[in-house]
């Protein structure tokens, strides 16, 4: 293992709202980053009071998902405050932020005015729909994101009304997730051009590109694929399936040769031959009934014993997990996957680790969410050098 951080000697202005833009400062500061989180003074990010509140006054999201992040006040919207972002970003790599577009440019903020600050920053942009196109100026969230970027349509059940796919925080991790990809690619372009750029990505747009076919097969011959329930297109079995103990277990046959070891699990070697359900063909063309004999076998056991089945067959297979389950998860311990910590103002807490797990540069969780302003003369007084009385200037007019 080396002494350094990935992300080491890079700093990034968070002023990003809620949890798309905060989610992707979060990771660049999980991996070595120095994160400052601006909030408006008095207020905070939404975060602080959005889910499961705690004794310290922040919720658990905001502690969880601001970790690693020093935490400053600012107003923005006032000349005082927007003089001292720019000040900021002079010193910046990245500043990342998810106001509606135009926003930012109403306060004399846009790119254009802080590229001319810093050519070398990288401004990263999350908004429901993206800077361009009819929609750009539409308030967006999640459960937007979702719905517009098809994959609530696909949630459910045929004759259902779409649910939601999971979490309607999905398209806020994704962009998230995309906005440090581009991050890092922004960086690395810098390395050879000398100059910033802007990441530009809609809520939508990580959601639709993770659709696997459904754009190039709806292109190719008009395919409009409709809900399946558990179900998958394109292959069967590869779905959940009940247990004798009341659980669920997910089983996924991609090819003929796994189904014919699942047949061959099942005690049905003969579902596995050319003359009954040994092709995807045919598995396809009896959908229905091949999940339903798979589900009455999986409803003859329990979901320990089916696990043990399919693993000694070579059947790719998974227990349906609730959360209580993962924490008992002998795997999640062992990977580390959950963070236990003493937060000083929370107390004890578990928290999700860190992803992706780097051999040589792994990052680390410092800190969780800190308290709003908690870093304010650490900024202001020591990066930026104000004195006393400008600091207490500023604080009692509002501006921090």
């Amino acid at each position: 293992m080396i002494d350094v951080q990935a992300m080491e000697g890079c700093k990034v202005l968070d002023i990003s709202t809620f949890l798309a833009g905060p989610f992707c400062a979060t990771q660049l500061g999980e991996f070595g980053a120095d994160v400052v989180k601006i909030e408006l003074p008095n207020i905070g990010d939404a975060t602080r009071h959005f889910g499961t509140m705690t004794e310290c006054g922040d919720s658990l999201p905001w502690l969880s998902e601001s970790r690693n992040k020093r935490c400053i006040t600012l107003d923005l919207r006032k000349p005082d405050g927007a003089a001292l972002l720019k000040r900021l970003v002079a010193q910046s790599d990245v500043l990342v932020e998810n106001f509606q577009p135009g926003t930012l440019e109403k306060w004399g903020l846009g790119y254009d005015v802080l590229s001319e600050i810093n050519s070398r920053l990288i401004m990263v942009r999350i908004s429901g729909f993206g800077q361009t196109g009819p929609y750009k100026d539409r308030p967006g969230f999640g459960r937007i994101g979702n719905a517009f970027g098809g994959l609530s349509f696909l949630a459910g059940y045929p004759d259902r009304p779409p649910v939601t796919p999971g979490s309607a925080t999905i398209p806020d991790y994704m962009a998230g997730l995309y906005g440090a990809l581009g991050t890092l690619l922004a960086l690395q372009a810098r390395e050879k051009t000398g100059r910033g750029q802007v990441v530009d990505i809609g809520l939508y747009e990580p959601i639709f590109r993770i659709l696997d076919e459904l754009a190039p097969a709806f292109a190719y011959n008009g395919f409009v694929r409709q809900r399946m329930g558990p179900g998958t297109v394109n292959v069967v079995p590869h779905s959940h399936y009940p247990t004798k103990d009341g659980r669920w277990i997910a089983i996924a046959c991609t090819n003929d040769k796994i189904f014919g070891r699942l047949a061959g699990a099942m005690g049905r070697s003969d579902l596995g031959d050319d003359a009954s359900w040994g092709t995807l063909a045919a598995r396809e063309r009896d959908r229905a009934s091949v999940d339903e004999t798979v589900g009455a076998w999986t409803a003859t056991l329990d979901r320990a014993d089916l696990m043990a089945a399919c693993e000694r067959s070579q059947v790719p297979c998974g227990p349906v997990y609730s959360i209580d389950e993962i924490f008992e998860d002998p795997h999640y311990e062992a990977r580390g996957n959950i963070l236990h910590l003493h937060d000083d103002r929370a107390g004890d807490l578990a928290v999700p680790n860190l992803v992706p797990r780097l051999s040589d540069t792994p990052g680390k969780v410092n800190w969780l969410g800190v308290e709003l302003g908690a870093h304010n003369g650490e900024i202001y007084q020591g990066r930026l050098g104000l004195s006393d009385a400008e600091f207490d200037r500023l604080r009692v007019s509002g501006i921090i």
